[in-house]
């Protein structure tokens, strides 16, 4: 009788289970020559049984349909099958006369209805076995994640952590990703331009390989970075510590809602395309080009507009200069209102305590709510995706009150640093009036003010800071900064 000897083990890294396979095989080979048994083929393979599919076994099932062998030789049951649809073509094979031996070291079998009914336990065992421990697997990792443990491989900038079984940033590109996502929310950056500064800069997978633009995007929409983890459509709340800001990401997440309904490049690369709203019907301002020139209009998406069409894009960019003449700021101008505010560091962080602990009652409510719609949950009172739902939510809204009460903490009133960063952004808007680099306006637009529209032909927006910067300019002096009166 000719038999195939078949060995198996169960991970294809050769850094685990290295002596399975060697092990199996000399067992066996000293089995078959203590009983006399022809080997006609030896198979091993470095595969999963619990799921079909394994090009080595169905190799081992054709050599026996053709009558090549008449048995198998295997250390155990569970080498040969551990899901029910192999382990039924081996019983089926066994009816059909094709296998008429099966030999184990460590179990016993005869080609008989006792033999095969022990063979079926064998099979249910091994398949229970597997099943049993996807289930002790899947309850450990609901449990790391519950305790705020991340299960799986760290994304680029985070590195797993084999001793403590955690997860812990990666000192050397950490601060390339968070580069990454302040480049990005500038507005100024495709994914495509990412994916060319990561190559430039070295940053890479953790397995190496280079980040193209799909890879940017997901990291970009990853809430992993903000100290949350996302499991099974379920958001937790991480141990690791947090990247970014949560402000940073959503910003980023607007930049890329805009960027998907407006194209990235277009072939006369209007410079203002993606920015502009009209005033009357809320439709995308398009651009188009007629007689040499970018003209700007309405896209009437929602039917008739009574706005005024075309806005030759001159003028425009003559009207944005225009605003920057008046708004920029001179070097020692700039230097005066910093110092003012500076001055009012000490007082803000005062003020800043009431409003602190408004923040913090706010903070246990959410707390508290969370609890409650736990327990709505363990009682059947919510499906699991509207447990979910506003689970995210009542998260999304405590992350907001932490990054508030941080904020006040370190910097005291929360407005002292966006207008600090707001005068700067000013100093540079001199540079810009001389720039003939169309493409750097749209991005200062956005760091300065948002719902930039075109109203009767005119280019109005809401600036971000919405009071007036006043600081000592000489003696009894004082310098003013206010918006143009037709800023929104």
């Amino acid at each position: 009788m000719k038999y195939i000897l078949y060995a198996r083990k169960s991970t294809e890294e050769d850094d685990r289970q290295v002596l399975s396979i060697e092990a199996q095989l000399v067992e066996l080979q000293e089995y078959a020559a203590k009983e006399k048994l022809e080997i006609v083929a030896s198979l091993c393979e470095a595969k999963t049984a619990k799921e079909p599919g394994r090009m080595k076994f169905a190799e081992m099932l054709a050599i026996l349909e053709a009558g090549k062998a008449d048995g198998i030789i295997s250390w155990h049951p569970d080498r040969l099958a551990r899901n029910s649809v192999d382990g039924g073509k081996i019983i089926h094979l066994v009816d059909r006369g094709l296998i008429k031996s099966l030999k184990f070291p460590t179990f016993w079998f005869e080609p008989t209805p006792q033999g095969l009914f022990m063979l079926n336990i064998a099979f249910g065992q091994s398949k229970y076995f597997v099943d049993n421990l996807r289930e002790n697997v899947k309850r450990g990792l609901r449990q790391k994640i519950r305790n705020g443990t991340w299960p799986g491989w760290a994304p680029v900038g985070y590195l797993n952590n084999a001793k403590t079984r955690g997860v812990d940033v990666d000192s050397e590109k950490a601060p390339k990703v968070r580069k990454m996502f302040e480049m990005y929310a500038t507005g100024a950056y495709t994914l495509h331009s990412l994916a060319n500064w990561c190559e430039e800069k070295g940053l890479r997978g953790n397995l190496g390989k280079p980040l193209v633009i799909a890879n940017i995007q997901k990291n970009l929409q990853n809430i992993f970075y903000l100290g949350l983890m996302k499991w099974k459509g379920e958001i937790f709340e991480g141990q690791h510590e947090p990247l970014i800001s949560k402000k940073l990401f959503d910003t980023c997440q607007e930049v890329m809602s805009k960027r998907g309904k407006v194209q990235e490049s277009h072939k006369n690369n209007f410079a203002f395309l993606g920015l502009l709203k009209c005033a009357s019907c809320g439709c995308s301002i398009t651009a188009e080009r007629q007689k040499g020139h970018n003209y700007y209009r309405c896209t009437r998406k929602k039917g008739p507009c009574q706005e005024k069409h075309y806005l030759r894009e001159e003028v425009l960019t003559e009207q944005i200069k225009s605003f920057l003449q008046k708004v920029s700021l001179s070097s020692q101008d700039t230097e005066k209102v910093l110092a003012a505010l500076d001055s009012e560091q000490d007082k803000a962080r005062e003020d800043a305590q009431s409003e602190i602990s408004v923040l913090k009652e706010q903070l246990a409510s959410i707390e508290t709510k969370l609890l409650k719609l736990l327990d709505i949950y363990l009682a059947d009172a919510l499906s699991t995706e509207e447990y979910a739902a506003k689970k995210q939510s009542l998260i999304s809204e405590k992350m907001s009150l932490s990054e508030k009460i941080s904020d006040f903490e370190t910097k005291g009133l929360s407005w002292l640093e966006p207008a600090r960063e707001f005068v700067k952004s000013l100093n540079q808007a001199a540079n810009l009036v001389e720039t003939e680099n169309l493409s750097e306006l749209p991005t200062f637009l956005k760091n300065i003010g948002s719902n930039h529209i075109l109203r009767n032909r005119e280019f109005v927006f809401t600036p971000k800071i919405e009071y007036k910067l006043v600081a000592e300019r000489s003696e009894a002096n004082t310098f003013s900064l206010q918006f143009p009166k037709w800023c929104a």
